[in-house]
Order: C-alpha cells, then sequence, then structure tokens
C-alpha cells in the first residue's frame, strides 16, 4: 500500500504517547494502534480531522503517498 501512516512522526514531535493521543481523540489504543501500523483500510474523516486538531498538524503530515517502489525499499532493510 503507498499510503503511509506517520502518526508515529508526529507522535514524536509533539512528546504526546499514543494512548494519551488515543484518550484525546476519543478512539480505542487498539484502533488507534491499528492507524499508526499502517494496517487500518479506512480513516474517518471525523477522526482524521481530529487527530489533526489534538496534534495541531495537518492532514498530510499523517498521510504520505508513496510510490510502489520507493514502498518497497522501506521495507528491504
Amino acid at each position: 500500500m503507498p499510503i503511509v501512516v506517520n502518526l508515529d512522526i508526529m507522535l514524536a514531535r509533539r512528546k504526546m504517547s499514543l494512548t494519551e493521543l488515543s484518550e484525546k481523540v476519543g478512539l480505542t489504543i487498539a484502533n488507534m494502534s491499528i492507524l499508526k501500523s499502517g494496517k487500518a483500510k479506512a480513516i474517518r474523516f471525523s477522526t482524521l480531522e481530529e487527530i489533526c486538531r489534538v496534534l495541531a498538524c495537518q492532514p498530510g503530515d499523517i498521510l504520505e503517498y508513496m510510490d510502489e517502489a520507493d514502498y518497497k525499499k522501506l521495507f528491504e532493510r
């Protein structure tokens, strides 16, 4: 999947734990973990909006398109 979720990067920049974010967004830690790992098949705009509000960021800070070749290189290491 060439959409990469950079939620871990934004959490580190904001010095916030996934648990803290899940509490502030109102999403279970399990669902937040699925999103963070990139295994989510979809995300509601309302959820994305709330994550962006809490992290004071833009959707593009969290979601990134990557072409297939670059995406595969991420997992070759």
